[in-house]
C-alpha cells in the first residue's frame, strides 16, 4: 500500500482524536468555540516581496494546508469543524486548489474570497482565538488570544503522536534519507556547499521554503557552528569533512538527520565511527518513563569518555562533566521534541499552568526535559566539536591543562561532528525512523 493511502486512511482517526481533545480542552477552560487563523503572508518594509509563508502549526495538525494563507478554521464542542477556505479572486499570485476530498469530508468547507469572511461566524466573547495574524490581535480582545492554559493543554496532547502523523514523519524520514545520500555522493564528488545543498534539494523535489528548517551544510572547521547558515559557492582548497544537518516534510511534519562523513580515513574518521555507536546506544535507551535529562547527562558522559580515549582531554570522563569541560566540546542539548514544528512544543513543561521542569545545572540548552511517554517522536543528536570561542574561554579561565591543545590544534580543520536520528517512543523497543529510512534504500 501507498504511503498516500496509508495517511489518508489513517486521517479520519486523526481528526477524531483532535476533535476530541479541543472538546475537553475548551470545557475545562470555558471557552465555547476556538478559531484558529492559518496566519497571513509577511512583506517586507517598503517592498512588494512577500517573505515564504510558514502555516499556524495548530491549524496544520488539522488540516495539511502547508501553503494557505488567511484560511481559518472554528472548532464547537460537538460539532463538526467548520474550515473558511480562503481562495481569493487573484491574478498576480496562483490561488489555492480546491479541497482534497481525503481530508475536506472530515470538515465542513466553506469557500471564501474575503479574507476576513471568519470575522462574519457569530463568534462571541467565550470564543478563544489561536495564532499570530495581525487581522485576529485587531479583532479580539487580548484575553482571547492565545489563552496560555488553554494552549498548554493542546500543547500536551501534540506531544503524543497519532498513527496519521507518526505514517507522516517516517515518509518524510525516507524523503530526508534519500536527499543526504545525494548530498553525501555531491561531496564526494567534490561539490561546494551551495552545490550539495542544491543537489539536496533537487533530489526531492522540495524549494527551501518547503524544508523544516534552513539546510545547515558545513565543510571543514563550518562543521564548528552549530546553526551554521551560509551555503559558500567556492570548494576549500582541502576539503577534510562534511556534516549536514538537513530535513523534509509531509503534510507540515518534519524529519530532522545529522550526518557527518570524512573524506578520507584517519582519526577524524574513527571519532566518527566512535560517536555513531554511541549515539545508537543512546538511541536504544529512548523508552517510555525514561527522564530525558538523565540521557542528556548519560551522553555527555559518554562523549566525554570517548574525548578521554582519543587523548583530546586528560580528565576522566566523570570528571571532565563535573567541571563543565565536556561542554567545551558538547555545548547544546541531546535533542528534543519533533511534529510539526523541528522543535516541537512542550518539552519545557510538566502540566496546564506550564509549571517548567528545571534543566539539569549547567546545562541551560537543553529542550526537553520531561519524562518520555509512548507516542512522543524526539530527536538524539549527541555531539563533539572544536568551537574556537568556547576552547578560547577554557583556556582562559579553566583548566588548562585538561586539554590536549597539540590534538585539538589538529582536529580543529575538522569542524565537528554531529549524529542525529528521529526516534518514535512505544510501549516497548523504540523505532528509529532515521535508520529504518536509510536500510530501506
Amino acid at each position: 500500500m501507498s504511503a498516500g493511502k496509508i495517511i489518508s486512511e489513517g486521517y479520519k482517526n486523526h481528526v477524531a482524536l483532535l476533535q476530541k481533545h479541543w472538546d475537553n480542552a475548551l470545557q475545562a477552560e470555558g471557552y465555547d468555540a476556538a478559531l484558529i487563523h492559518a496566519g497571513s503572508k509577511l512583506v517586507s518594509f517598503l517592498d512588494d516581496y512577500e517573505y515564504p509563508f510558514r502555516c499556524n502549526p495548530h491549524l496544520l495538525w488539522w488540516l495539511p494546508l502547508t501553503h494557505h494563507h488567511d484560511s481559518a478554521l472554528l472548532i464547537r464542542p460537538g460539532e463538526r469543524p467548520k474550515l473558511f477556505y480562503y481562495q481569493p479572486d487573484d491574478y498576480w499570485y496562483s490561488p489555492p486548489a480546491d479541497p482534497a476530498s481525503w481530508w475536506a469530508d472530515e470538515f465542513e468547507v466553506v469557500p471564501v474570497r474575503d479574507a476576513n469572511a471568519w470575522k462574519q461566524a457569530g463568534i462571541n466573547e467565550r470564543t478563544a482565538y489561536i495564532g499570530d495574524a495581525p487581522a485576529l490581535a485587531e479583532a479580539v480582545n487580548s484575553s482571547q488570544l492565545n489563552p496560555a492554559r488553554l494552549l498548554n493543554r493542546i500543547h500536551l496532547e501534540r506531544t503524543r503522536k497519532t498513527d496519521y502523523e507518526i505514517v507522516c514523519m517516517a515518509e518524510a524520514a525516507r524523503l530526508g534519507a534519500v536527499a543526504h545520500m545525494a548530498a553525501e555522493q555531491a561531496f564526494r564528488e567534490g561539490m561546494s556547499e551551495y552545490d550539495i545543498h542544491q543537489r539536496y534539494c533537487m533530489s526531492i523535489k522540495m524549494v527551501d521554503a518547503e524544508l523544516p528548517y534552513g539546510n545547515i551544510v558545513a565543510l571543514n572547521e563550518h562543521g564548528a557552528i552549530l546553526h551554521y547558515q551560509q551555503h559558500e559557492q567556492q570548494v576549500p582548497d582541502q576539503v577534510r569533512s562534511f556534516l549536514i544537518d538537513a530535513g523534509a516534510t509531509v503534510h507540515g511534519y518534519a524529519c530532522d538527520i545529522t550526518r557527518t562523513y570524512a573524506t578520507e580515513t584517519g582519526e577524524f574518521s574513527d571519532l566518527i565511527l566512535a560517536m555513531d555507536t554511541m549515539q545508537q546506544r543512546l538511541c536504544a535507551a529512548v523508552v517510555e518513563g525514561l527522564d530525558y535529562r538523565d540521557l542528556h547527562l548519560r551522553a555527555h558522559l559518554d562523549i566525554a569518555g570517548i574525548l578521554k580515549d582519543f587523548d583530546i582531554i586528560r580528565p576522566s570522563a566523570e570528571d571532565a562533566v563535573a567541571s563543565g569541560l565536556s561542554a567545551v566540546f558538547y555545548p547544546h542539548g541531546l535533542g528534543h521534541y519533533l511534529g510539526l514544528q523541528t522543535h516541537d512544543v512542550a518539552g519545557l513543561i510538566a502540566d496546564v499552568d506550564g509549571t517548567p521542569i528545571p534543566r539539569p545545572e549547567g546545562h541551560p540548552f537543553l529542550r526537553l526535559t520531561r519524562t518520555l511517554e509512548a507516542g512522543n517522536v524526539l530527536t538524539i543528536e549527541p555531539g563533539l566539536y572544536f568551537i574556537e570561542p568556547l576552547l578560547r574561554k577554557w583556556r582562559e579561565s579553566g583548566d588548562v591543562s585538561a586539554i590536549n591543545w597539540g590534538k585539538v590544534e589538529a582536529l580543529a580543520p575538522y569542524g565537528g561532528i554531529r549524529i542525529e536520528d528521529d526516534m518514535v517512543v512505544t510501549k516497548g523497543a523504540p523505532r528509529n525512523l532515521t535508520r529504518d529510512a536509510f536500510a530501506a534504500l
